[in-house]
């Protein structure tokens, strides 16, 4: 059974034409009542700003560079940060919603929604997580929170051993940029003149190493800034509309990036980004007792503030005072950053009348996380994150009116696994839930996690169910550790990728007595499952997290979806294929652009129930135009109903500068019913095919010829066509 969602509509929500009516209406009557002209929600944004600044005392500004910029002189209330990559985080995992958790929607983890290679799923989901903000925050049963939300992660995974995977969109900058700007949209919402909440991506910039974070440097040259590392910043804040950001603890090329000049000289000169530039947390003292580039916490302060930083995530108020003393830092300076804070309070409707703010109003009714429309979307976004990675001899889908015992084994079979920045759930399912819950009373179901006792079970049964995997915790509590070389989390990377050896055993000794063995790998990263990939008839990947994990692995499990996911990082069959980790430099054979060895699973693959066939590849000519739009026909050559993710690569032929082996420049998942023919069009903007010129400081197009690629992942392409530029 398919689950179908319609986006989220606010309740009683005002029409457009009416509340400009009420605009028109009120302005005398709302001019009358204000004391302060920054009160008038008709005046000038820059002008209420100035006023505000200009209202407020050295210490009120100093208040404000925390995360909750809040005058209560004045009658401002600021709106603080909240955690929020896959569903909003105020319950006990990360001790987010301290003495008094609550629960909320909680969807795969930012890995595996990309995993759907679908962006409008991921504003959808971003949508119903601010929604979920907005009520928490307003609600006078709850009022908890914040309206400023730490996602999306728009670092990139350039190496599975990243400790952090999982909170990333994959290794490509583009596929990465194009989610980003989803979830974005999603969290600031479609109000033409407020948002809903707003996005702050992290962490700025070439941030995707564990070890060492607080002290390490990412070195890459001018082109890979451009040209990789900032492309889904560059999106997110271009093209998504996010006006606010983390800086993050590395130094880039050097200079740590809390104080680097390309805060102000690239986000904010080039791309427009005007609101709030915040520390990590911790990563303003860093800078004197990690990375040691100033002597002291005063002139550290002056230094973060005079580079963009408006808000700081960790104990600052001594160091700017200090700086203010010592005169190396003014309150001139202060006032300039904080325009960007207050920026972002008023496009949050926070200085003005609820009246006329219609997400103000998202705060009475029942509590959205209890609704069927968010446990239904949650579960459709686990279905399509699924991805198949073998099937042989058709092992998959199991048919539930034939199979009469089954037997679910391994450490991740019975859990739904919370990482450091879920949420809590009101509920989950596991595997072995999910299971039971769609044979019912069709089949015998037998359980352990026991590895000795699972043999015997794997031996009588039908079928052996193996779920394996990472931890998010890392199986160990307390912070940077875990429990074996395979494991990583926040603090910590990963030293191998290898399945640790009691789950390696585990799927050999169950294939050794039941040759109807599916191995579930449920991880945050990708996992060197060699043998398996050669031995075992049928592998599925997802991702932890999903409170619906189990239903959606049991809806493909059985048949009643089909899977379409795709993986969006390279799996690599072993770390030898890998370059040393802190290699920034990817050109040296890391992500599927450089790759030259054969992967484990390439960037992009994913299998189906169904096949597929491609015919006509047709291109529009390379004219003046902005854009190459780009057309294939899809076939659905099977009897079963699925979906195909078609994906565009290019490559340039002559380029005289170094470029990708191939880069991914489009995308697009559609469903096709047996034996249909869909015409798939994908738009190619002239930008993305640019390269940047070191020597004119801005991206050019080449005259070059390139190759269009279309196929279903970077390694299996079906049609070709060479274009010249």
């Amino acid at each position: 059974m398919q689950i179908f969602l319609k986006p989220i509509m606010l309740k009683k929500q005002k029409p457009l034409n009416l509340i400009l009516l009420l605009l028109l209406v009120s302005g005398p009557f709302v001019q009358a009542q204000t004391k302060y002209p920054f009160q008038n929600p008709n005046l000038d944004v820059e002008k209420r700003i100035s006023n505000i600044l200009s209202l407020m005392n050295l210490e009120e500004k100093i208040v404000c560079l925390g995360t909750t910029p809040s005058v209560p002189r004045l009658g401002i209330v600021g709106a603080g940060h909240v955690e929020g990559l896959h569903g909003l985080a105020l319950g006990i995992p990360g001790d987010w919603g301290h003495k008094t958790p609550v629960a909320t929607t909680t969807f795969p983890q930012a890995i595996g929604m990309a995993e759907t290679w679908e962006p409008e799923l991921l504003k959808q989901a971003a949508g119903i997580e601010g929604y979920e903000a907005r009520y928490l925050f307003q609600s006078e049963q709850y009022k908890k929170g914040g309206l400023v939300i730490r996602a999306p992660n728009a670092d990139l995974g350039r190496d599975p051993r990243w400790g952090r995977t999982e909170e990333c969109y994959g290794e490509d900058a583009f596929f990465n940029g194009t989610m980003a700007v989803a979830y974005i949209k999603g969290l600031q919402g479609d109000d033409p003149k407020y948002w809903l909440t707003a996005a702050l991506m992290k962490h700025f910039l070439a941030n995707s190493n564990e070890k060492s974070r607080d002290s390490s440097s990412s070195n890459f040259n001018e082109r890979l800034l451009r040209e990789y590392y900032s492309v889904p910043f560059r999106m997110g804040v271009k093209e998504g509309g996010s006006r606010a950001y983390m800086a993050a603890y590395n130094r880039i090329n050097g200079i740590p990036a809390a104080v680097n000049p390309i805060l102000k000289d690239i986000t904010v000169k080039e791309w427009g980004q005007n609101g709030i530039i915040c520390t990590d947390g911790g990563a303003y003292q860093m800078l004197v007792n990690a990375h040691h580039y100033f002597p002291t916490l005063e002139e550290a302060a002056a230094a973060c503030v005079k580079a963009g930083i408006n808000q700081f995530l960790d104990d600052y108020e001594v160091g700017i005072k200090g700086a203010l003393e010592l005169k190396i830092l003014t309150e001139k300076d202060i006032d300039q950053v904080l325009k960007g804070v207050f920026r972002v309070m008023i496009k949050l409707g926070q200085l003005d009348p609820k009246e006329i703010v219609s997400y103000a109003q998202i705060k009475d009714g029942p509590e959205p996380w209890l609704s069927e429309k968010n446990k239904s979307f949650a579960r459709l976004i686990t279905q399509k994150s699924v991805v198949l990675l073998k099937n042989s001899k058709s092992l998959l889908p199991l048919d539930v009116n034939k199979i009469k015992s089954i037997a679910v084994v391994g450490p991740r079979s019975n859990e739904v696994a919370l990482d450091w920045y879920s949420g809590s759930p009101a509920y989950t399912v596991s595997p072995l839930e999910g299971i039971k819950n769609k044979v019912a009373s069709k089949a015998i179901i037998s359980h352990t996690t026991n590895n000795d006792l699972a043999i015997s079970l794997a031996k009588s049964a039908e079928v052996a169910i193996v779920c394996i995997g990472n931890h998010p915790t890392g199986n160990m509590s307390g912070w940077a550790k875990v429990s074996n070389t395979s494991e990583g989390r926040e603090a910590v990377d990963r030293e191998e990728i290898l399945l640790d050896s009691a789950q390696e055993n585990l799927i050999k000794k169950v294939y050794a007595v039941n040759p109807n063995t599916i191995v579930v790998l449920i991880s945050s990263f990708p996992y060197a499952i060699n043998w398996a990939q050669e031995n075992i008839p049928a592998i599925v990947h997802l991702t932890h997290n999903s409170q619906e994990l189990g239903n959606g692995l049991a809806d493909v499990l059985f048949g009643d979806v089909n899977p379409a996911g795709r993986l969006v990082q390279t799996w690599p069959k072993s770390t030898d294929q890998l370059p040393p980790m802190m290699d920034y430099d990817i050109r040296k054979g890391r992500t599927y652009m450089y790759f030259k060895d054969a992967p484990l699973y390439p960037f992009g693959y994913g299998l189906s129930y169904s096949s597929f066939s491609y015919s006509n590849l047709f291109t529009t000519p390379v004219t003046q135009k902005k854009e190459i739009k780009v057309q294939v026909n899809v076939t659905n050559t099977s009897a079963i109903a699925g979906d195909e993710v078609v994906q565009l690569y290019i490559s340039h032929l002559n380029s005289k500068i170094d470029r990708p082996l191939k880069e991914l420049k489009g995308f697009k998942r559609i469903t096709l019913q047996p034996k249909e023919t869909k015409t798939v069009e994908i738009n190619m903007p002239l930008e993305l095919l640019k390269y940047w010129n070191i020597k004119t400081k801005r991206f050019d197009l080449e005259h070059d010829k390139i190759q269009i690629m279309i196929g279903s992942s970077s390694a299996n392409i079906h049609l070709r066509k060479e274009l010249t530029l």
